[in-house]
């Protein structure tokens, strides 16, 4: 790993405060960056070792400053990653955070000034070249509200907050916040909750007024993504309905894998189980398409209402080809 990514947040504030002021003295360094005068001085040569300008005098009267008439090096990026964290700003402005896709072309414009030369025609070709389209329907995320989640996370801080609920309408909640995952446009908290002594995802766009409770907890070990992606295959909703089709375990999952909430298991070489849930029927009726496209199939069990819709679109299918003559 580089030096560069190694420097840590003392380290940036010390160039933020170097920055602000002609002169520093080592005592008000260290005081506002609450080390000792030692710390500041090895600090300081750091940042020497990565071509800031630091110039210093001695005596009772000495102190730091940036180098007069310089100007701070380039960020030094080699070609790969200068192309990721162009990516990365272009996919942001489709993440499903409010007001991103402004501030993200405004931070790759600012990125390519203090880039050395060589790599601004990359930058530039991929800011103009690339956009993201944001997920139709999804609600957008306050950035402020991501903001103070991703500090309490990364604190390992107990955090309040409003969050309005399908069933149990808006909650006041608690929780230990373990991390945030982004999926299908949709952002969420992964938390655990010491008053439900369980694991909780909360979708990031159903929380609001935020506070910070400044009360430190232990970490707990998870593995966010996988519990996640366990979380929505198992959940069970208002509608279900289960199948026994005659096309391989490995071929069903292949073709829904990030696409739907369900559980298949395999039956025989030939064939498996296929359980769906959702909210709405329809949105069970495109799965049921799906499988119907892949081979034939039986229905085991269906909510009243998912059987009703499913039956009718069926005939309706059926009509519409015969009167087509096709």
């Amino acid at each position: 790993m580089s030096a560069r990514k190694e420097m840590p947040g003392r380290m940036l504030r010390l160039l933020s405060l170097l920055q602000s002021r002609r002169e520093w003295s080592g005592h008000e360094l260290a005081d506002r960056l609450g080390v000792t005068e030692r710390t500041v001085r090895r600090d300081v040569e750091r940042l020497r070792s990565l071509d800031y300008p630091v110039t210093g005098t001695t005596g009772t009267a000495g102190g730091y400053r940036l180098g007069s008439g310089t100007h701070l090096p380039p960020l030094q990026l080699d070609d790969d990653e200068a192309i990721a964290v162009a990516l990365g700003l272009v996919g942001a402005a489709g993440g499903g955070v409010s007001g991103m896709a402004e501030s993200s072309m405004s931070a790759l414009a600012k990125l390519e000034q203090v880039l050395p030369a060589r790599l601004r025609p990359q930058l530039a070709a991929v800011g103009s070249a690339a956009e993201a389209i944001p997920r139709p329907g999804v609600p957008q995320v306050d950035p402020e509200v991501l903001a103070v989640l991703a500090r309490c996370c990364r604190n390992h801080e107990i955090v309040a907050f409003d969050y309005h609920g399908r069933q149990r309408g808006t909650t006041r909640r608690r929780v230990e916040p373990h991390q945030l995952l982004t999926l299908a446009g949709r952002w969420y908290l992964l938390a655990f909750d010491p008053d439900r002594d369980d694991w909780r995802i909360f979708r990031v766009d159903r929380i609001a007024s935020v506070t910070p409770v400044l009360h430190r907890f232990t970490p707990r070990v998870l593995d966010g993504p996988s519990y996640l992606l366990e979380s929505f295959v198992s959940a069970q909703y208002q509608h279900t309905i289960e199948l026994t089709v005659d096309v391989p375990a490995a071929d069903v999952t292949s073709t829904f894998e990030g696409i739907v909430r369900g559980i298949v298991e395999p039956v025989s070489p030939s064939s498996c189980k296929v359980r769906f849930s959702a909210d709405t029927p329809a949105m069970l009726l495109t799965q049921v398409a799906a499988i119907a496209a892949l081979g034939s199939f039986t229905v085991d069990q269906a909510s009243p209402e998912t059987a009703a819709l499913v039956t009718e679109a069926g005939g309706r299918l059926a009509q519409a080809f015969a009167l087509g003559g096709v």
